[in-house]
């Protein structure tokens, strides 16, 4: 079992067919986690936010010099820091007090459970959804 941790997440790196769960964390669990051990998987063109994270939430990890590419098998988890309201930097390498306590932050764990899982609709095999349904005809 290995723990990524980063700033999103992206479709691939989730087997095509899984059952995964999401649990959101408080950033002194999310730091728990990170002291237990994670593989980095940070992209380094984000320096400023990498900053941030280490400020705010004393959470360190090691940038590897080029985001890597994740491929999550059953038992792995993914420890996301999502950041939201941070600008784009354009010709300035760093954010303003105010920028940083404007944004939100939000941490939550995603662990691969099993592989082979297929979704089926919730109404089985009528065709669609029930009259009354969003999605209905």
């Amino acid at each position: 079992m290995t723990t990524f941790f980063g700033f999103g997440l992206a479709d691939n790196m989730f087997p095509a067919n899984c059952e995964m769960t999401r649990c959101a964390l408080t950033p002194e669990e999310a730091r728990g986690i990170v002291k237990e051990g994670v593989e980095a998987c940070l992209n380094p063109s984000h320096a400023a936010t990498i900053c941030v994270m280490r400020e705010r939430f004393d959470i360190e990890v090691t940038i590897p010099p080029k985001a890597s590419i994740v491929s999550l098998k059953p038992g792995d988890r993914l420890l996301v820091m999502a950041v939201s309201g941070l600008p784009r930097l354009e010709g300035r390498h760093e954010y303003t007090p105010e920028e940083i306590k404007a944004a939100t932050f939000r941490f939550g764990i995603w662990t691969v459970r099993k592989q082979g899982w297929r979704y089926a609709e919730p109404w089985g095999d009528t065709g669609g959804p029930p009259p009354h349904m969003p999605g209905a005809l």
